[in-house]
């Protein structure tokens, strides 16, 4: 544990892409209703990042909650079956009162439904982070949930913090905010130990910090501690802050940039340098042989078109890590290709305009994105 001096603290207020994690116990009351001017306020405080010219995603628990009440459904634990059926109803809910709440500020929202496959996949991991982006490029708050309603227990995330995690990781987020009931994390469980203390710093998760970590403290919500700190070291492994903070403040971000009780956990670098880490470090399963424009391009940080592309090797799929490779063959980097092996060698050498001609749609832009490189 240390001190934590007002130079470490991240500021939520200089986040360039900002990923905010909201638990159903602060989302839904324990009759089931929504908690209405919590939800107003926050959307002040989403408002004024994007005046700030923030990205913002919002990774919301609340859908099961909302609609269990909505179809009667016990209090108890529900089955799999109860949990699709109340998350398919009260994702609508969910859905249209987002919508509610940010309307007035100008804001326009969208439902981005993933589970556990979607990024375990490379295919529709670049499909869910091409969709992302293109939603923050046209000033959209996207909306995130695990989608319970065809999620099975083996596809499950299980709870809104390692999503909300890897949803940072995949669209290269700095900033992560959990908010939560606990305003941090401490040294054993608070409700437990008197004698337990916040951490105001973590710069590195050690055993000794994973031990610390105790079990669930809401009724409403899924994730404990232990899940908390699974979400940081895949946040701060993909060069993403994270903070732990107790939410039911109104304007929750608001009250963190002014010191509210929170703990920070430091990242492992920059998050679009850990994402080309990770890159570099996957097996090729193709060849891209570039002309001499294409090398000049990328040099220049451009992404990579078709019409530069000399020659293709292998039998790859779309998202898959291919070698890219100069006129002489040498190795220049790695990235993951937006077509499969077939596709490329059709469109290889050939002008963006001409794919749909070639491929009988309009294709996916370049060949790799500048984003998804390592050179």
């Amino acid at each position: 544990m240390g001190t934590l001096t007002l130079t470490q603290r991240p500021d939520v207020r200089t986040a360039r892409r900002l990923v905010v994690k909201i638990g159903s116990a602060l989302l839904v009351d324990r009759t089931g209703g929504l908690r209405q001017d919590w939800l107003r306020a926050l959307a002040l405080d989403v408002a004024e990042a994007k005046a700030r010219g923030t990205d913002v995603i919002l990774v919301s628990s609340g859908s099961i909650a909302l609609g269990r009440v909505v179809l009667g459904l016990p209090a108890a634990v529900l089955t799999l079956d109860q949990s699709q059926a109340a998350a398919s109803v009260g994702q609508i809910r969910l859905a249209r009162a987002y919508e509610e709440v940010l309307a007035p500020h100008g804001l326009t929202a969208g439902q981005v439904l993933v589970t556990l496959e979607d990024t375990e996949d490379r295919r529709r991991y670049l499909n869910s982070r091409a969709t992302m982006e293109t939603l923050l490029g046209l000033g959209v708050v996207p909306i995130v949930n695990e989608n319970d309603t065809v999620a099975t227990d083996e596809i499950r995330f299980g709870d809104n913090d390692r999503l909300a995690a890897q949803i940072a990781v995949t669209i290269g987020a700095d900033q992560l905010i959990l908010l939560s009931d606990v305003d941090g994390f401490y040294s054993a469980n608070p409700k437990e130990d008197p004698s337990a203390t916040r951490f105001e710093i973590v710069e590195k998760i050690t055993p000794e910090i994973e031990a610390m970590a105790g079990d669930p403290i809401s009724g409403l919500s899924k994730g404990g501690m232990k899940t908390k700190l699974m979400a940081a070291k895949t946040a701060v492994s993909g060069g993403c802050a994270m903070a732990i903070m107790e939410g039911s403040v109104a304007r929750p971000l608001t009250a963190l940039a002014e010191g509210a009780n929170s703990t920070w956990f430091l990242p492992l670098g920059d998050p679009q340098v850990a994402r080309k880490r990770w890159i570099a470090a996957m097996k090729p399963r193709g060849e891209l042989k570039l002309d001499p424009g294409a090398v000049a391009a990328l040099a220049q940080g451009k992404s990579l078109l078709p019409a530069g592309v000399t020659s293709v090797a292998g039998g790859f799929g779309r998202g898959d890590a291919v070698a890219i490779l100069g006129p002489d063959g040498a190795a220049l980097g790695k990235g993951l290709v937006r077509y499969t092996g077939e596709e490329a060698r059709q469109i290889a050498g050939r002008r963006s305009g001409d794919i749909a001609g070639i491929l009988g749609y309009a294709g996916r832009g370049p060949m790799v994105h500048r984003d998804d490189m390592a050179l």
